[in-house]
Protein backbone atom coordinates (compact mmCIF):
# COMPACT_ATOMS: atom_id res chain seq x y z
CA UNK A 1 0.00 0.00 0.00
CA UNK A 2 3.21 2.42 0.86
CA UNK A 3 4.14 2.01 -2.52
CA UNK A 4 0.27 3.21 -4.05
CA UNK A 5 0.18 6.27 -1.63
CA UNK A 6 2.16 8.58 -3.57
CA UNK A 7 0.92 7.55 -6.86
CA UNK A 8 -2.54 8.02 -5.59
CA UNK A 9 -1.84 11.06 -3.97
CA UNK A 10 -0.97 12.76 -7.38
CA UNK A 11 -3.44 11.22 -9.02
CA UNK A 12 -5.63 12.98 -6.81
CA UNK A 13 -3.96 16.27 -6.85
CA UNK A 14 -4.38 16.06 -10.94
CA UNK A 15 -8.21 15.50 -10.59
CA UNK A 16 -8.82 18.15 -8.41
CA UNK A 17 -6.75 20.54 -10.45
CA UNK A 18 -8.85 19.29 -13.08
CA UNK A 19 -11.91 20.02 -11.33
CA UNK A 20 -10.74 23.59 -11.02
CA UNK A 21 -10.15 23.76 -14.32
CA UNK A 22 -13.62 22.20 -15.49
CA UNK A 23 -15.29 24.83 -12.52
CA UNK A 24 -13.50 27.86 -14.41
CA UNK A 25 -15.09 26.85 -17.82
CA UNK A 26 -18.57 26.24 -16.11
CA UNK A 27 -17.77 30.12 -15.11
CA UNK A 28 -16.88 31.59 -18.08
CA UNK A 29 -19.52 29.37 -20.10
CA UNK A 30 -22.21 30.49 -18.12
CA UNK A 31 -22.81 26.78 -17.41
CA UNK A 32 -23.89 27.05 -13.41
CA UNK A 33 -27.40 26.13 -13.98
CA UNK A 34 -26.74 23.69 -16.85
CA UNK A 35 -28.17 21.43 -13.81
CA UNK A 36 -30.81 22.64 -11.57
CA UNK A 37 -30.61 20.15 -9.43
CA UNK A 38 -28.25 17.98 -7.54
CA UNK A 39 -26.75 14.88 -7.36
CA UNK A 40 -28.66 14.18 -10.36
CA UNK A 41 -29.40 16.49 -13.60
CA UNK A 42 -32.89 17.21 -14.56
CA UNK A 43 -33.65 14.12 -12.47
CA UNK A 44 -31.04 11.78 -14.80
CA UNK A 45 -27.99 10.09 -13.75
CA UNK A 46 -26.96 10.78 -17.95
CA UNK A 47 -28.92 14.03 -18.26
CA UNK A 48 -30.97 14.82 -21.68
CA UNK A 49 -29.51 16.18 -25.11
CA UNK A 50 -32.58 17.69 -26.36
CA UNK A 51 -35.04 20.01 -24.69
CA UNK A 52 -37.64 17.58 -25.85
CA UNK A 53 -36.70 15.74 -23.41
CA UNK A 54 -37.97 17.16 -20.78
CA UNK A 55 -41.58 18.21 -22.01
CA UNK A 56 -44.08 16.62 -21.00
CA UNK A 57 -45.25 13.79 -23.51
CA UNK A 58 -48.36 11.09 -23.34
CA UNK A 59 -47.94 7.92 -22.74
CA UNK A 60 -44.64 8.13 -21.68
CA UNK A 61 -42.37 6.53 -18.61
CA UNK A 62 -40.88 8.59 -16.17
CA UNK A 63 -39.18 7.29 -13.26
CA UNK A 64 -39.68 9.32 -9.88
CA UNK A 65 -37.38 12.48 -9.55
CA UNK A 66 -37.17 13.13 -13.25
CA UNK A 67 -38.02 16.44 -14.06
CA UNK A 68 -40.00 18.35 -16.68
CA UNK A 69 -39.99 21.83 -17.64
CA UNK A 70 -43.92 22.55 -17.93
CA UNK A 71 -44.85 26.32 -18.25
CA UNK A 72 -41.22 27.72 -17.24
CA UNK A 73 -41.02 25.83 -14.42
CA UNK A 74 -39.36 22.73 -13.07
CA UNK A 75 -41.66 19.72 -12.07
CA UNK A 76 -40.96 16.44 -10.28
CA UNK A 77 -42.53 13.18 -10.88
CA UNK A 78 -43.85 11.96 -7.60
CA UNK A 79 -43.51 8.40 -8.16
CA UNK A 80 -42.43 6.59 -11.10
CA UNK A 81 -45.46 6.21 -13.83
CA UNK A 82 -46.46 6.05 -17.18
CA UNK A 83 -48.56 9.25 -18.34
CA UNK A 84 -51.83 9.14 -19.67
CA UNK A 85 -53.42 10.85 -22.63
CA UNK A 86 -53.82 14.19 -20.50
CA UNK A 87 -51.42 15.94 -18.05
CA UNK A 88 -52.34 14.66 -14.38
CA UNK A 89 -50.92 17.77 -12.25
CA UNK A 90 -51.16 14.66 -9.17
CA UNK A 91 -48.15 12.84 -10.64
CA UNK A 92 -46.16 15.84 -10.06
CA UNK A 93 -44.78 18.21 -7.71
CA UNK A 94 -43.23 21.72 -8.19
CA UNK A 95 -39.45 21.83 -7.39
CA UNK A 96 -39.06 23.98 -4.28
CA UNK A 97 -34.78 24.99 -4.26
CA UNK A 98 -34.84 27.61 -7.08
CA UNK A 99 -37.48 29.07 -9.76
CA UNK A 100 -34.56 28.51 -12.32
CA UNK A 101 -36.38 26.47 -15.47
CA UNK A 102 -33.94 27.17 -18.19
CA UNK A 103 -32.81 24.08 -21.12
CA UNK A 104 -29.24 24.62 -22.60
CA UNK A 105 -27.96 21.64 -23.84
CA UNK A 106 -24.13 22.65 -24.07
CA UNK A 107 -24.44 24.54 -20.38
CA UNK A 108 -25.95 21.08 -19.50
CA UNK A 109 -23.17 19.18 -20.22
CA UNK A 110 -20.22 21.23 -19.69
CA UNK A 111 -21.63 21.12 -15.67
CA UNK A 112 -22.03 17.73 -16.25
CA UNK A 113 -18.71 16.88 -17.42
CA UNK A 114 -17.94 19.32 -14.03
CA UNK A 115 -19.98 16.98 -11.60
CA UNK A 116 -18.01 13.90 -13.10
CA UNK A 117 -14.63 14.85 -12.91
CA UNK A 118 -15.49 15.95 -9.09
CA UNK A 119 -16.88 12.21 -8.73
CA UNK A 120 -13.44 11.12 -9.81
CA UNK A 121 -11.64 12.77 -7.79
CA UNK A 122 -13.70 11.86 -4.70
CA UNK A 123 -13.11 8.31 -5.22
CA UNK A 124 -9.48 8.86 -6.08
CA UNK A 125 -8.96 10.42 -2.35
CA UNK A 126 -11.28 7.56 -0.95
CA UNK A 127 -8.78 4.85 -2.46
CA UNK A 128 -5.77 7.72 -1.44
CA UNK A 129 -7.02 7.50 2.24
CA UNK A 130 -7.52 3.78 2.36
CA UNK A 131 -3.94 3.47 1.03
CA UNK A 132 -3.11 5.47 3.91
CA UNK A 133 -3.82 3.13 6.27
CA UNK A 134 -0.35 1.68 6.13
CA UNK A 135 1.18 4.82 7.73
CA UNK A 136 -0.53 4.85 10.85
CA UNK A 137 2.53 2.80 12.98
CA UNK A 138 4.62 5.38 11.13
CA UNK A 139 3.33 8.85 10.79
CA UNK A 140 -0.31 9.11 12.15
CA UNK A 141 -0.26 12.45 10.12
CA UNK A 142 -0.79 11.51 6.73
CA UNK A 143 -3.39 8.71 7.91
CA UNK A 144 -5.45 11.71 9.65
CA UNK A 145 -4.79 13.98 6.80
CA UNK A 146 -5.64 11.74 4.37
CA UNK A 147 -8.69 11.06 5.96
CA UNK A 148 -9.83 14.42 5.99
CA UNK A 149 -9.23 14.73 2.27
CA UNK A 150 -11.94 12.52 2.09
CA UNK A 151 -14.36 14.37 4.64
CA UNK A 152 -13.62 17.66 2.58
CA UNK A 153 -14.50 16.44 -1.12
CA UNK A 154 -17.93 15.23 0.93
CA UNK A 155 -17.99 18.92 2.04
CA UNK A 156 -17.10 20.38 -1.29
CA UNK A 157 -20.09 18.09 -2.82
CA UNK A 158 -22.59 19.76 -0.15
CA UNK A 159 -20.95 23.19 -1.13
CA UNK A 160 -21.59 22.68 -4.94
CA UNK A 161 -24.82 21.96 -4.17
CA UNK A 162 -25.56 25.18 -2.42
CA UNK A 163 -24.17 26.74 -4.63
CA UNK A 164 -26.61 25.04 -7.10
CA UNK A 165 -29.82 25.47 -4.83
CA UNK A 166 -28.86 29.32 -4.21
CA UNK A 167 -28.49 29.92 -8.53
CA UNK A 168 -24.56 30.80 -8.06
CA UNK A 169 -24.89 33.36 -4.97
CA UNK A 170 -21.21 34.83 -5.50
CA UNK A 171 -20.47 34.03 -1.73
CA UNK A 172 -21.31 30.26 -2.18
CA UNK A 173 -19.08 30.00 -5.62
CA UNK A 174 -16.20 32.24 -3.52
CA UNK A 175 -16.50 29.07 -0.12
CA UNK A 176 -16.68 26.71 -3.17
CA UNK A 177 -13.18 27.80 -4.63
CA UNK A 178 -11.50 28.42 -0.89
CA UNK A 179 -12.69 24.79 -0.28
CA UNK A 180 -10.80 23.68 -3.17
CA UNK A 181 -7.60 25.50 -2.51
CA UNK A 182 -8.00 23.62 1.05
CA UNK A 183 -8.34 20.37 -0.47
CA UNK A 184 -5.21 21.57 -3.27
CA UNK A 185 -3.25 21.97 0.31
CA UNK A 186 -3.73 18.68 2.15
CA UNK A 187 -2.92 16.74 -0.83
CA UNK A 188 0.17 18.74 -1.34
CA UNK A 189 1.00 17.91 2.78
CA UNK A 190 0.59 14.02 1.90
CA UNK A 191 2.62 14.19 -0.79
CA UNK A 192 5.27 15.79 0.79
CA UNK A 193 5.23 14.06 4.00
CA UNK A 194 5.37 10.87 1.85
CA UNK A 195 8.68 11.71 0.31
CA UNK A 196 12.14 10.45 1.49
CA UNK A 197 14.35 12.99 1.60
CA UNK A 198 18.01 12.77 0.70
CA UNK A 199 20.99 15.16 -0.10
CA UNK A 200 22.48 18.61 1.64
CA UNK A 201 20.38 20.23 4.51
CA UNK A 202 19.98 24.02 4.19
CA UNK A 203 18.90 26.30 6.71
CA UNK A 204 15.74 28.13 5.12
CA UNK A 205 13.95 29.28 8.39
CA UNK A 206 13.99 32.86 7.17
CA UNK A 207 12.59 31.84 3.46
CA UNK A 208 10.43 29.80 5.21
CA UNK A 209 8.44 32.76 6.67
CA UNK A 210 8.55 35.00 3.72
CA UNK A 211 6.97 32.42 1.96
CA UNK A 212 4.00 31.58 4.67
CA UNK A 213 3.45 35.61 3.61
CA UNK A 214 3.89 35.13 0.08
CA UNK A 215 1.31 32.25 0.22
CA UNK A 216 -1.39 34.92 2.13
CA UNK A 217 -0.79 37.39 -0.31
CA UNK A 218 -1.60 34.99 -2.59
CA UNK A 219 -4.76 33.77 -0.95
CA UNK A 220 -6.00 37.31 -0.18
CA UNK A 221 -5.11 38.19 -4.11
CA UNK A 222 -7.89 35.20 -4.86
CA UNK A 223 -10.09 36.27 -2.47
CA UNK A 224 -10.60 39.50 -3.99
CA UNK A 225 -10.13 38.28 -7.29
CA UNK A 226 -13.74 36.14 -6.98
CA UNK A 227 -14.96 39.47 -5.42
CA UNK A 228 -14.03 41.15 -8.81
CA UNK A 229 -15.27 38.51 -10.75
CA UNK A 230 -18.64 38.66 -8.65
CA UNK A 231 -18.90 42.64 -10.21
CA UNK A 232 -18.00 40.98 -13.78
CA UNK A 233 -20.83 38.98 -13.55
CA UNK A 234 -23.40 41.54 -12.29
CA UNK A 235 -22.13 43.76 -14.97
CA UNK A 236 -23.09 41.22 -18.04
CA UNK A 237 -26.33 40.70 -16.17
CA UNK A 238 -26.92 44.39 -16.68
CA UNK A 239 -25.11 45.66 -20.00
CA UNK A 240 -25.07 41.83 -22.04
CA UNK A 241 -22.14 39.81 -23.37
CA UNK A 242 -21.65 41.81 -25.98
CA UNK A 243 -20.78 44.69 -23.90
CA UNK A 244 -17.09 43.52 -22.73
CA UNK A 245 -15.57 47.22 -22.74
CA UNK A 246 -18.28 48.39 -20.35
CA UNK A 247 -17.92 45.47 -18.03
CA UNK A 248 -14.94 47.21 -15.75
CA UNK A 249 -15.33 50.73 -17.01
CA UNK A 250 -16.31 51.58 -13.78
CA UNK A 251 -15.35 49.40 -11.46
CA UNK A 252 -15.32 48.77 -7.44
CA UNK A 253 -12.90 49.75 -5.27
CA UNK A 254 -12.16 45.85 -5.01
CA UNK A 255 -10.82 45.83 -8.38
CA UNK A 256 -8.03 48.79 -7.36
CA UNK A 257 -6.82 46.64 -4.43
CA UNK A 258 -6.71 43.51 -6.69
CA UNK A 259 -4.53 45.17 -9.54
CA UNK A 260 -2.13 47.33 -6.94
CA UNK A 261 -1.66 44.42 -4.99
CA UNK A 262 -0.41 42.74 -7.95
CA UNK A 263 2.32 44.77 -7.76
CA UNK A 264 3.61 44.19 -3.95
CA UNK A 265 3.08 40.08 -4.92
CA UNK A 266 5.34 40.47 -7.81
CA UNK A 267 8.36 42.40 -6.01
CA UNK A 268 7.52 40.14 -2.94
CA UNK A 269 8.60 37.23 -4.67
CA UNK A 270 11.29 38.60 -6.98
CA UNK A 271 12.66 39.28 -3.57
CA UNK A 272 12.31 35.77 -1.84
CA UNK A 273 13.87 34.58 -5.26
CA UNK A 274 16.91 36.82 -5.07
CA UNK A 275 17.13 35.22 -1.30
CA UNK A 276 17.19 31.72 -2.56
CA UNK A 277 19.31 32.40 -5.39
CA UNK A 278 21.99 34.10 -3.97
CA UNK A 279 22.03 31.88 -1.14
CA UNK A 280 21.87 28.78 -3.22
CA UNK A 281 18.89 27.15 -1.54
CA UNK A 282 18.35 25.16 -4.30
CA UNK A 283 14.21 26.28 -4.56
CA UNK A 284 14.04 25.85 -8.11
CA UNK A 285 10.44 25.96 -8.19
CA UNK A 286 10.98 29.96 -7.48
CA UNK A 287 11.28 30.17 -10.81
CA UNK A 288 7.83 28.98 -11.57
CA UNK A 289 6.44 30.49 -9.07
CA UNK A 290 7.37 34.05 -10.64
CA UNK A 291 6.40 32.74 -14.09
CA UNK A 292 2.87 32.20 -13.12
CA UNK A 293 3.03 35.62 -11.20
CA UNK A 294 3.94 37.10 -14.74
CA UNK A 295 1.37 35.34 -16.81
CA UNK A 296 -1.39 35.89 -14.26
CA UNK A 297 -0.43 39.45 -14.64
CA UNK A 298 -0.28 39.25 -18.34
CA UNK A 299 -4.18 37.85 -18.22
CA UNK A 300 -5.21 40.49 -15.70
CA UNK A 301 -3.85 43.12 -18.07
CA UNK A 302 -5.64 41.67 -21.06
CA UNK A 303 -9.01 41.52 -19.18
CA UNK A 304 -8.80 44.97 -18.54
CA UNK A 305 -7.00 46.12 -21.50
CA UNK A 306 -8.27 44.33 -24.20
CA UNK A 307 -11.97 43.92 -23.01
CA UNK A 308 -11.55 40.11 -21.88
CA UNK A 309 -10.13 38.12 -24.41
CA UNK A 310 -11.53 34.65 -25.04
CA UNK A 311 -10.59 32.02 -22.32
CA UNK A 312 -8.59 34.74 -20.21
CA UNK A 313 -11.11 34.42 -17.06
CA UNK A 314 -10.39 30.94 -16.64
CA UNK A 315 -7.03 31.29 -17.42
CA UNK A 316 -6.25 33.68 -14.53
CA UNK A 317 -8.07 31.41 -12.35
CA UNK A 318 -6.63 28.53 -13.12
CA UNK A 319 -3.75 29.92 -12.60
CA UNK A 320 -4.09 31.67 -9.19
CA UNK A 321 -4.68 28.05 -8.19
CA UNK A 322 -1.45 26.65 -9.55
CA UNK A 323 0.41 29.53 -8.03
CA UNK A 324 -0.88 29.08 -4.51
CA UNK A 325 -0.31 24.79 -5.13
CA UNK A 326 3.42 25.39 -5.47
CA UNK A 327 4.17 28.33 -3.10
CA UNK A 328 2.66 25.96 -0.39
CA UNK A 329 4.91 22.92 -1.51
CA UNK A 330 7.22 25.44 -0.97
CA UNK A 331 6.54 26.28 2.46
CA UNK A 332 6.66 22.94 3.68
CA UNK A 333 9.96 22.50 2.04
CA UNK A 334 11.08 25.08 3.99
CA UNK A 335 9.39 24.14 7.20
CA UNK A 336 12.08 23.31 9.26
CA UNK A 337 15.22 24.59 10.31
CA UNK A 338 17.22 22.76 7.70
CA UNK A 339 15.93 21.26 4.57
CA UNK A 340 16.38 18.76 2.01
CA UNK A 341 15.17 19.73 -1.94
CA UNK A 342 12.99 16.81 -3.26
CA UNK A 343 11.13 16.45 -6.14
CA UNK A 344 7.63 15.96 -6.44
Amino acid sequence: MNKLFRPLAKTSLILVYLVIIAGAVVRMTGSGMGCPDWPKCFGYYIPPTEASELDWQPQRAFKEGQVIIRNESLWVANKDLVTGSIYNEANWVAYQKHDYAIFNAAHTWIEYINRLLGALAGLATLFLAIASLSFWKTNKKITIISWLIVLGMLFQAWLGATVVYSVLLPARITMHMIMALIIVALLIYVLEKSTIKTGLAVSTSKVHKLLWLALGLTMIQIILGTQVRQFVDEQIDQLGEQAKMLWLSQPEVQFYIHRSLSILVILFNAWIAYLIISKKLGLNKIYWVLTLIGVEILTGIAMFYFDFPFGSQPLHLILAALLFGLQFYLVLETQKTGTTIETL
